[in-house]
């Protein structure tokens, strides 16, 4: 930075056209490079690091909206392929004249999802049907979701700070004493407050190894459990694929236009952004969530 503040002042000094523009070329990557780090700064959610899966549905209107998801599907691919992100089909339904009635992906790099999580909702085309001999104005609509990849294997750590373990002498029916000893066990994990006890062995050891397994087991479940409710979170967050619920606009006709309805961004090249250039709206929409 401070070289390229010295070259300024040389450039400028010497009216040297060639410093000047290449001190405009070091600006320029520095920019880029602070714009880079400043959304990766706002990528902080729990998820926002893990792979996406991407789904994309065609709304009501038959071909003229599959054919819209199939478009969508090729501007997401084109994007993926841009950021040098892995892309792998998961699903995949043919319309049955044109286009997709639906299409599951996987984008897996860094910060995938926390990028395609603001792509999440209705998106809505404004065209000359192809599909209409009349050559009339079409509305058409279709809906893309975005959950994180969730890890399947689920690993449950025990810390032994976390656990407090009791033992005491084990009973039988009607109350007498088992063996004298003390050798059930009684495990509490301080964090969950789960508690489990096992008294069906003799030895303290191996009644510990089963409450162990048992708590392993309670633990995996209410992760499990976190799991599933988080992905119904995300689900349940799905609008109505309909005139109204629209996140953004792409208008090939009268005029062109790809417009985002929640911060107002407009970009008059949307050949470009259906060809993948969707990052000036993820960024914009990162923006206003942090602002």
């Amino acid at each position: 930075m401070e070289e390229s503040g010295l070259l300024l002042d040389l450039a400028i000094e010497e009216s040297d056209p060639e410093a000047l523009a290449e001190v405009t070329q070091q600006l320029n990557v520095l920019d880029g490079q602070i714009s880079r780090l400043a959304l990766e700064l706002m990528l902080d959610a729990e998820d926002d690091s893990k792979n996406a899966i991407v789904s994309i549905n065609a709304g009501a209107g038959g071909t003229e909206a599959q054919d819209w998801a199939e478009m969508l599907f090729r501007m997401y691919a084109r994007w993926v392929e841009r950021k040098g992100f892995k892309f792998d089909l998961i699903d995949f339904q043919p319309g049955e004249e044109a286009g997709i009635k639906s299409v599951t992906f996987t984008a897996s790099g860094e910060n995938a999802y926390g990028y395609l999580k603001t792509e999440i909702g209705v998106h809505r085309l404004v065209r000359i049907s192809p599909f209409n001999a009349s050559g009339k104005r079409h509305t058409s609509f279709a809906s893309v979701f975005v959950y994180p990849e969730l890890d399947n294997e689920i690993v449950v750590d025990i810390d032994d700070k976390d656990l407090r373990v009791d033992v005491f002498r084990a009973s039988g029916a009607g109350g007498q004493h088992v063996n004298k000893t003390s050798s059930a066990v009684r495990i509490t994990h301080l964090p969950t407050g789960i508690v489990v006890q096992c008294q069906q062995e003799k030895s303290q050891h191996r009644n510990k190894d089963l409450a162990l397994k048992v708590l392993r087991a309670r633990l995996y479940q209410d992760e499990k459990r976190k799991q599933d409710e988080k992905l119904q979170e995300i689900h349940a967050s799905k609008d109505e694929i309909a005139w109204g619920s629209q996140i953004r606009s792409y208008v090939l006709h009268p005029y062109q236009m790809a417009k985002d309805h929640r911060i107002q961004l407009e970009v008059g090249n949307v050949n470009d952004v259906l060809d993948g250039g969707i990052d000036p709206f993820i960024e914009g929409v990162l923006l206003a969530k942090k602002a």
